[in-house]
């Protein structure tokens, strides 16, 4: 009877002691599980800082399709911060258009500066922009009346368009821009985009008796002296640093 006491005691003793040692084991599994967590938690993301130029691909497009115009726009942005950039473009233009009752041509040249800030949150390993953004643009050009038809409708004389060749030189405008894009990395460091933007005119320098109805870099001025313009860009970032 003893012996059975005795024996009971032991086997109790070897289960309490194996269960006390399943339980350091499934302890000891779960601090391991969490510092393997705070070592995935502690690998960051680098970030590349660096410059990206580009070309805006409407143009080149434009000016195969339309023998009357003709122009060049060159692109780029320098990231500041994760989701700021500072932005600019420059380019020329040297345009035909007719219009109801005349013809004229303008050609020039035009910068715009600002900044766009990126709302995309990219997952890790993606670097795409959908962004907000702001341009100061200004503009010198010349224009060229080449020739106009006088309204005289509700007349019985017949009108015939008169050559003028008039040329205004030393015309400037400044403008202000709001707009919508987006980038997208197709490949490694290269990225096709799209831009859409409302133009405000704040100022412009405007030939006796004609109107600037063009100007380089603003587009066909309208109503309001308002103006809307998009691109399509092509572009390559050129990595600076890495953070």
């Amino acid at each position: 009877m003893i012996q059975r006491h005795i024996l009971i005691f032991i086997i109790s003793i070897l289960i309490h002691f194996t269960a006390i040692s399943q339980e350091q084991e499934t302890e000891n599994e779960k601090l391991q599980e969490q510092e393997t967590e705070k070592v995935q938690d502690s690998v960051k993301t680098k970030i590349s800082y660096g410059i990206r130029i580009g070309i805006d691909l409407s143009k080149p497009i434009i000016s195969f399709i339309d023998e009357d115009t003709k122009g060049l726009e060159i692109t780029g942005d320098l990231r500041l911060t994760q989701n700021h950039y500072i932005a600019a473009e420059l380019g020329y233009e040297d345009v035909f258009k007719t219009e109801d009752y005349l013809t004229y041509s303008t050609k020039g040249s035009f910068i715009k500066l600002g900044a766009n800030y990126n709302a995309y949150e990219n997952w890790k390993g993606m670097d795409n922009l959908i962004y907000v953004g702001v341009r100061y643009g200004f503009s010198f050009f010349e224009q060229t009346l080449n020739s106009y038809t006088p309204n005289m409708s509700g007349t019985y004389f017949i009108t015939e368009p008169i050559e003028a060749n008039t040329n205004f030189k030393d015309l400037n405008a400044h403008w202000l821009e709001f707009l919508f894009g987006m980038k997208v990395e197709t490949f490694k460091n290269i990225y096709l985009g799209m831009q859409f933007s409302v133009k405000k005119m704040i100022s412009t320098k405007e030939p006796e008796n004609f109107k600037n109805l063009y100007i380089p870099g603003f587009n066909r001025v309208f109503s309001n002296d308002l103006g809307v313009g998009f691109n399509y860009t092509l572009s390559y970032n050129i990595p600076l640093i890495n953070k």
